[in-house]
């Protein structure tokens, strides 16, 4: 009874926001957007996720015992400790239920050389991160989703160099580094059967961008370079073909091709960002994209957020709606300018190390303890959702004319590879917006509307069902909510089901 009065209340309240909007848009001008839906601009080569690593701890750091330390505060950023322990059945079967709600069908799976060989020689299959790993390998095999494999780090004292904390050290002996590697590829693909690894990146945000930390020499000489040459010769030798990704710099790094020399041995290139992608920034984001697609390679955004907002600690804007809309850019400009895939940072996070960046509450941060039941955090998980629900990895971009500044409104139209339609609303303003969308070339079958703004989201026994839907032709007139996130789509899902993965 409580749930069905939950629902009359908020199909009443929408009832009186679309009133009061309908007023508010009387005398107000219409926004005629125009999808060509025949003349696609490019293909991803991927889709939409968010990072999910494997590490539960890199304490105690023991930082006395080198020259070269290790920051004291979030040593490895906020990468371990987000996931329950593997003991915690029942929050695992929410975490994943959760991850296939949101309809995650890219996700850079991150985990650190000591989750599998702590010692030289000893391989360790049974650890609890490598146990946690294949967890998330097993669910992404079922749902279809590909899985960047990223090696965040070493972690391991046999091989740093001396003197320097082997969370941040580049490896000693590059011999034994990549054949650890391919070791773990072919374990992972032939003893486990796993299809779903699609990349391999072999360190996180190294030297070379606009900052780099987990690659260090201190006094000794050395070059990443030499790095990825030893683990592409690796590669190549035992018939490993995943794609070596790289160079995973921070934060949007200027292009520049006379620095990238080790392309050579990437079959994929990936950087992040962190300071929202602005119209400079999706130029960036463009000489990246096509200098890649140019060589026959994809170009991934592996990490983004939005650092300015607030970070660090407990920090918990990372986790608001004004973080979710300007992710909502970040992945709008990106469509715009040939970006293949998106990888949020992060599903899972503890949230009390460099910020709380979590899409799910697993933590408790008070008591420093997980919880036994997983829950969304309501803004980041609905405003990331209402995209990467409706979103199938290898969609195709569209031809979409939008006659407004992008400070106001933004929209980009997306075709699955099976012909479904969805198309994407950005409202940046303060006020609601009246938009007329048109096609041209096939007309789409009947198109569903979903809508989150943090008023919406917030209102009582809120979930994400269709708000009206329109008839094959149908002229299709909405109203887009102040600071929103909206969709039109063929995809009719109700907030029971599954996202689209492909």
């Amino acid at each position: 009874m409580k749930k069905v009065q939950q629902r009359i209340f908020l199909a009443f309240t929408c009832c009186i926001i679309l009133f009061i909007t309908s007023c508010t848009m009387e005398n107000t001008e219409v926004v005629k957007i125009n999808v060509n839906t025949s003349e696609e601009i490019y293909q991803m080569k991927g889709g939409m996720g968010a990072s999910w690593h494997v590490i539960r701890d890199v304490f105690p750091l023991n930082n006395e015992k080198y020259k070269i330390q290790v920051r004291e505060v979030a040593p490895l950023g906020s990468a371990h400790g987000g996931n329950p322990p593997l003991s915690k059945t029942g929050a695992w079967e929410q975490l994943k239920n959760h991850a296939s709600w949101l309809g995650m069908d890219f996700i850079r799976l991150e985990l650190l050389q000591r989750s599998y060989l702590p010692e030289r020689g000893r391989y360790d299959w049974n650890s609890e991160e490598m146990l946690t790993l294949y967890t998330i390998l097993d669910w992404a095999e079922e749902n279809g989703v590909d899985i960047f494999l990223q090696q965040m780090a070493i972690n391991v004292e046999w091989n740093a160099y001396p003197g320097i904390h082997p969370l941040i050290s580049a490896p000693k002996d590059l011999d034994a580094y990549a054949e650890a590697i391919a070791t773990l590829l072919e374990f992972l693909t032939i003893k486990k059967g796993y299809s779903c690894i699609k990349y391999f990146c072999m360190t996180n945000e190294p030297p070379g961008g606009t900052w780099g930390y987990w690659w260090e020499y201190g006094e000794n000489e050395g070059k990443i370079e030499d790095a990825w040459a030893r683990l592409k010769k690796e590669f190549d030798q035992r018939g490993i073909t995943i794609p070596i990704s790289g160079p995973g710099w921070t934060d949007l790094p200027p292009f520049n091709e006379e620095r990238l020399t080790f392309a050579k041995y990437f079959g994929a290139i990936d950087i992040h960002s962190y300071q929202g992608v602005s119209a400079e920034g999706e130029e960036t984001l463009r000489e990246w994209a096509d200098w890649a697609h140019k060589q026959g390679k994809p170009f991934f955004l592996t990490e983004y957020g939005h650092m300015s907002l607030g970070w660090g600690t407990d920090d918990p804007n990372q986790k608001s709606f004004e973080a979710a809309l300007s992710n909502a850019s970040d992945v709008m400009r990106g469509m715009r300018a040939g970006v293949d895939a998106f990888n949020r940072w992060s599903f899972t996070n503890r949230g009390d190390l460099d910020g709380q960046w979590q899409l799910i509450a697993t933590f408790d941060r008070t008591k420093k303890r997980y919880y036994n039941e997983v829950m969304p955090e309501p803004e980041a998980y609905y405003g990331f959702g209402i995209i990467s629900r409706f979103l199938s990895k290898y969609s195709s971009v569209l031809k979409t004319e939008v006659p407004a500044p992008d400070s106001v409104l933004m929209c980009n139209a997306l075709k699955s590879p099976g012909g479904i339609l969805s198309v994407f609303f950005l409202n940046k303003s303060g006020k609601p917006i009246h938009v007329e969308v048109s096609f041209s070339g096939n007309i789409p079958g009947e198109m569903h509307l979903y809508q989150v703004s943090k008023e919406i989201i917030h209102t009582p026994g809120f979930e994400l069902n269709k708000v009206k839907s329109f008839g094959k032709g149908e002229h299709c007139a909405l109203l887009l909510p102040p600071r929103s996130i909206s969709v039109i789509t063929q995809h009719s899902l109700d907030n029971k089901d599954k996202g689209i993965v492909f």
